[in-house]
């Protein structure tokens, strides 16, 4: 289903084999929750889609937990900024901006974390539309 809506759009995608389960599972372990529903299912069907230019559209599950650790618990970043820990990095915008969902609050919402000031605001309503949006150039940075 995932990649079909995906391919629908406008723009140059990339898919990847499908993740492993172990992957998917490992995600939840060193994150310490499940990755929400939406996100593993995307993930079961491609292990991350890259957009133009080599973008990183949705990550890798083995990249979501790398980024999202490194940003956890990197000390010099939790002295600039709010914590990391309510977000779950999932993509970024090529620009030093990363797309989050709140898997804590279970709200499909997607977020963007602005590096430069620290902010964090809402882009689109669910994982769909997030990908729907970007390719589509609705989302503006």
């Amino acid at each position: 289903m995932w990649t079909a809506v995906v391919a629908a759009l406008p723009g140059t995608t990339v898919f990847q084999p499908p993740a492993a389960e172990s992957s998917l599972l490992r995600c939840a372990t060193v994150l310490g929750h499940a990755l929400p529903a939406d996100l593993a299912a995307l993930l079961r069907e491609s292990n991350g889609i890259e957009g133009e230019y080599g973008a990183g559209l949705i990550w890798s599950a083995e990249r979501i937990v790398s980024e999202n650790q490194t940003l956890r618990e990197d000390g010099d970043l939790a002295t600039l900024y709010m914590p990391f820990d309510p977000l779950l990095f999932f993509a970024d915008a090529g620009n030093g901006d990363l797309f989050a969902l709140l898997p804590g609050l279970r709200r499909p919402d997607v977020f963007v974390w602005n590096h430069e000031d620290d902010s964090r605001t809402w882009v689109a309503p669910s994982l769909a539309k997030y990908l729907e949006w970007w390719l589509t150039g609705q989302i503006k940075l």
